[in-house]
This record gives structure tokens, sequence and C-alpha cells, in this order.
């Protein structure tokens, strides 16, 4: 499946199936992100752990434990394993707000799967 020529709609539905489908790795998880996508065919979106189970929103989480603010392009290449988040972050195409180390661990825990 090539992210690249994938809506950002279709994206959400695929995190939320593959996230469920193997909820081992957000075991013990429960923390909030909101994501700000910029370029063609962003918004902004919610990624809820919480109860070993992943829900994805459309529409921001006011109050997340970390917000991240990227574009489409990078966000994609984030799901695909080929974006490094510290390196994004030094180079000005990652913001993040709230906990830092949230951001690390996320990056982290989409390696596990196979987008």
């Amino acid at each position: 499946m090539n992210l690249d020529n994938m809506s950002i709609a279709e994206i959400w539905t695929l995190i939320d199936t593959t996230l469920n489908g193997n909820p081992g790795p957000i075991q013990g998880m429960n923390t909030t992100y909101s994501l700000n996508l910029s370029g063609d065919d962003g918004g902004s979106f919610g990624l809820i752990f919480k109860d070993g189970k992943a829900e994805t929103l459309s529409g921001e989480i006011a109050d997340a434990d970390c917000a991240l603010t990227m574009s489409v392009k990078d966000f994609k290449k984030l799901l695909a394993g080929k974006l490094n988040s510290t390196g994004a972050f030094m180079m000005g195409k990652l913001k993040v707000k709230g906990n830092i180390g949230l951001a690390l661990k996320l990056e982290s825990l989409l390696k596990q799967y196979q987008f």
C-alpha cells in the first residue's frame, strides 16, 4: 500500500484499523495526541490511546498531552518510518507543544507497525 496515493481520511482509517488490529504495543498507554497537518488534504486530527485501544478523531483535541504540527507529506513519511522526528524537529519541519518525550514515543510506537 502506498501512503503517497492515499487521502488523509483513508490514512486515519488505516491507522485505526492497524493499531487496534495489533494492540500489543499500545497496552498501558494513556495519552492523547493532537495533529495539525498542513498542505493538501490537511486538517486537525486526534489520536487517543486508552485502555489498550486507539481511537482516531477528526478535529483537534484542545487539551492533548502532545500536539504535533507538520505537513501532510512529512506525516506520511513519519508513518512510513522515513522521517526522524528529532531531525524534523531540529529543522523546523515538526513543531511540538506539550511533552516532547511523547512525540518521540509516538515515532517509536509507529515504527512497530507496517503502514
